[in-house]
């Protein structure tokens, strides 16, 4: 679990327990979040949203703002599972 701050809001990012990855994959997602941290006041309480990163694959995010900002790692999906119709 991570604690970061956006425009003075604190935000929680943690990992689904059926997620395995090292300590530098969860900070690569956590640098990755700070590439968008403008648009993160944009979602809303239920909100889910993917982010790609080259080196982990497709991140899903849900977001929850009741009772407080947290940020969950739902899945990562590597590319090799990725199909594209």
């Amino acid at each position: 679990m991570y604690r970061f701050s956006i425009d003075g809001d604190e935000w929680i990012l943690r990992f689904s327990p059926q997620i395995t990855i090292e300590a530098a994959e969860k900070q690569a997602v956590l640098m990755s979040l700070q590439q968008i941290s403008d648009k993160l006041g944009n979602f809303s309480h239920g909100d889910a949203f993917i982010m790609f990163n080259r080196n982990i694959g497709a991140i899903v995010f849900n977001v929850e703002r009741i009772p407080s900002f947290i940020l969950t790692v739902s899945n990562i999906i590597s590319e090799e599972n990725w199909y594209i119709q």
